[in-house]
C-alpha cells in the first residue's frame, strides 16, 4: 500500500504536536521514526492509523482519502510500548484471534484459514518471538516482556497492509532485543506490510535498514534510505539524533583542527563521530591532546570522555578498555572523516563512504 501524508498538521489547544510536514512511505518496506521522546513520532503514528484526525493536512491511501476515516475501518495493525493483549484468552487464542476474524474471500488474502492452518501459523510466529512455551498461558501469567512478545505475535499474524510498531522492543532485555531485532527483519522483508517502526535508538535504525525519517520536536527533518540519511545528515539537529553516542560538534576554523579542516571558518561546525576517534595514531591523523574524564564499558565497546582544548569529545573504541581519571590521553582522526556543517547548521561536507566490490 502506499500511504502519503500532505502538509498534515496536529494541534491540541495552543500546543502544537506536529508542524506541517509531507511524507510519503515506500511501500512494502520499513519506515523507522527515529528521535527522541515527545519527537512526535506516537503522534504521527496516530494520525496513520486514523486513531487522531489532523488538524490540518491530508492522509490518503493508494489515492484516495482517508483522513477522517476512523481506525475501525481501516485495515491496520499497531504495537504500542504499553501491550494490550486480551486477558481471558490463552497466549495461542490471541495470536490466532486476528486470523479467526478473516473471512473466506478477503481482500488480504489469507481469507478461509482452516483450523490447522491458523495453528501452523501461530505455532510459527510463537517460535520466532520465543514465546513457544506459554502458549496455553493467560497473559496474567506472563512477564511484561512475555507480553509485549505475544502483542508483537498477534500484529504479525493479521498482517495487515500497513503495520505501526511503537518501541516495540522497549521493556524486554538487552539481549533478548537484539534477537528480536534480527527476526523482525526477517519477518518484515518475508511480509508484503508496510512498516512503520518508532524508536529512540540509532542503532535500532541502522539494524532495521529500510528507510528513516529522523523527528524532532514535531518537524521531520529528513527522509531517505537509512544508511544515506546517517552517512548524510542534512543539518546538525539530524546528525545529533541519528548518533549514539551524540556527535561531537567543535567550532570551526581552530588551527588545531588542521588546515584540512580549519580553513572552513570559525562560523563552521565540525562534527566527529565517537566512532572516528582512536587512540592510536596512523599516517595523516590529527591529534588532539587531552586527559580523562570519565571511561565509560558498555557490552563490547568502551566509551572514553577526553577533555581538549578543542572541548570534551567521546570516542567509542572497540573492546574494553581501561582509563585512570584525569591521566592524560590523545585522541586520533582522520580529517576526511569529519563532518562539516555551516553557519546555518545544514550539511557542507561529509565522509566519503568507500563503494564495496
Amino acid at each position: 500500500m502506499q500511504l502519503r501524508l500532505d502538509r498534515i498538521e496536529h494541534r491540541v489547544g495552543a500546543a502544537t504536536h506536529l508542524y506541517p510536514l509531507d511524507l510519503a512511505l515506500q511501500p512494502g518496506t520499513v519506515t523507522v521514526l527515529l528521535g527522541a521522546t515527545q519527537a512526535g513520532k506516537t503522534t504521527l503514528m496516530r494520525l496513520m492509523a486514523g486513531l487522531d484526525v489532523p488538524t490540518r493536512g491530508r492522509v490518503s491511501v493508494d489515492g484516495r482519502d482517508v483522513t477522517g476515516l476512523p481506525v475501525r475501518q481501516r485495515n491496520v495493525a499497531m504495537v504500542y510500548q504499553q501491550f494490550i493483549n486480551y486477558p481471558s484468552m490463552s497466549v495461542r487464542d490471541n495470536i490466532a484471534s486476528p486470523l479467526k476474524l478473516r473471512k473466506p474471500g478477503s481482500a488480504d488474502g489469507g481469507g478461509g484459514l482452516d483450523k490447522a492452518a491458523i495453528g501452523r501459523r501461530v505455532q510459527a510466529l510463537a517460535e520466532k518471538l520465543h514465546i513457544e512455551p506459554f502458549l496455553e498461558r493467560l497473559p496474567s501469567e506472563l512477564s511484561g516482556g512475555q507480553q509485549q512478545r505475544v502483542a508483537l505475535a498477534r500484529a504479525l499474524a493479521k498482517d495487515a497492509p500497513l503495520m505501526l510498531l511503537d518501541e516495540p522492543l522497549v521493556n524486554l532485555d538487552y539481549k533478548l532485543r537484539e534477537e528480536l531485532r534480527d527476526e523482525l527483519s526477517a519477518l518484515f522483508a518475508a511480509g508484503s506490510s508496510t512498516v512503520v517502526y518508532a524508536t529512540t535508538e540509532p542503532t535500532e535504525a541502522l539494524l532495521l535498514g529500510g528507510w528513516t525519517a529522523v523527528m524532532d520536536a514535531g518537524e521531520v527533518l529528513q527522509y531517505g534510505p537509512t544508511a544515506e540519511v546517517f552517512h548524510r545528515p542534512a543539518s546538525i539537529r539530524v546528525a545529533r539524533a541519528f548518533s549514539d553516542p551524540p556527535m561531537n560538534l567543535l567550532p570551526g576554523g581552530a588551527q588545531r583542527l588542521g588546515p584540512a579542516l580549519a580553513h572552513h571558518g570559525a562560523q563552521a561546525t565540525i562534527g566527529l563521530r565517537a566512532s572516528a576517534l582512536r587512540v592510536r595514531e596512523r599516517p595523516g591523523d590529527l591529534a588532539l591532546a587531552g586527559s580523562v574524564e570519565l571511561a565509560e564499558i558498555a557490552g563490547s565497546d568502551t566509551f572514553v570522555h577526553v577533555g581538549t582544548a578543542a572541548g570534551e569529545l567521546v570516542a567509542q573504541l572497540t573492546g574494553v578498555h581501561f582509563f585512570e581519571l584525569g591521566a592524560p590521553l590523545t585522541l586520533y582522526l582522520d580529517p576526511a572523516q569529519a563532518y562539516v556543517f555551516g553557519a546555518d547548521g545544514r550539511l557542507l561536507q561529509a565522509p566519503v563512504i568507500p563503494t564495496r566490490h
